[in-house]
Order: structure tokens, then C-alpha cells, then sequence
């Protein structure tokens, strides 16, 4: 693990089992920045990055919260933040810890991640 601490690393790893996204996302996010466009909607579906079209403004609210939990990051460009997402740091941990199988994939987040998650949010909320 990185140097951050285990409830950092458990938190973002509930954000990311109770997300809507699929590992494809993160995969793809590790080469490059994928645009918000080709997440939302039958786009995402179609790419593997969701299990159903979730709308833009949805599809943002659940990325902006893999950011506030450490998992991805704004991509930046010459002109400023983009409508781009990629990996950070915390999200290149979580994604080798999906690959080795030390977190099982396609295992339904419970009730308890999602409620704790949920509280998490509402707490973490500015």
C-alpha cells in the first residue's frame, strides 16, 4: 500500500465498490484522460465503463467523489482543468489491488458499504 493510512485506503475502496463504474474505467484512465462524455449515457455502457447509461450530470457527481475520496484527479491541459478524468495515485493502488485479485471484482457492494458510504458523503460534504 502507499503511505496512506488503512481507513484512507478502505474509504476509497468503498467509494469505488458502491460506485456505478466498472474496472474498465480505471484501466482506461491509467494510459489516459477519458472525457466525461464517453462515461455518461450508452457511451459508457458500450465502453464497459458502466453497467447502465447513468446521465452526465449523475456520471459527474460519482466521479466527484472518487476525487474527494482520492481515487481520480482532474485532468489539466494549457488552458486549464479539462472535463477529462484520470488516475491518482490512490486509484493506481486500488487498480493493482483489483488486478492481483486482493479485491474481489463483480461482488456487490452490501448494505452496510452503502450506508457507510452514504454517511461519509454527507459528512465530507463542503
Amino acid at each position: 500500500m502507499l503511505h496512506d493510512s488503512v481507513p484512507v485506503y478502505r474509504r476509497a475502496q468503498r467509494a469505488w465498490v458502491c460506485s456505478p463504474f466498472r474496472v474498465a474505467l480505471l484501466q482506461a484512465m491509467q494510459f489516459q484522460g477519458i472525457p466525461l462524455g464517453k462515461i455518461s449515457g450508452l457511451a459508457g455502457v458500450q465502453a464497459g465503463y458502466t453497467q447502465r447509461p447513468l446521465p452526465e450530470m449523475l456520471a459527474d457527481q460519482e466521479l466527484m467523489w472518487l476525487i474527494q475520496v482520492g481515487l481520480l484527479r482532474r485532468e489539466v491541459d494549457g488552458q486549464g482543468i479539462t472535463d477529462s478524468y484520470r488516475l491518482a495515485p490512490l486509484g493506481r493502488q486500488l487498480l493493482q489491488d483489483l488486478e492481483k485479485g486482493e479485491i474481489p471484482e463483480g461482488i456487490p457492494a452490501s448494505w452496510i458499504d452503502h450506508l457507510q458510504n452514504l454517511l461519509t458523503r454527507w459528512h465530507l460534504l463542503p
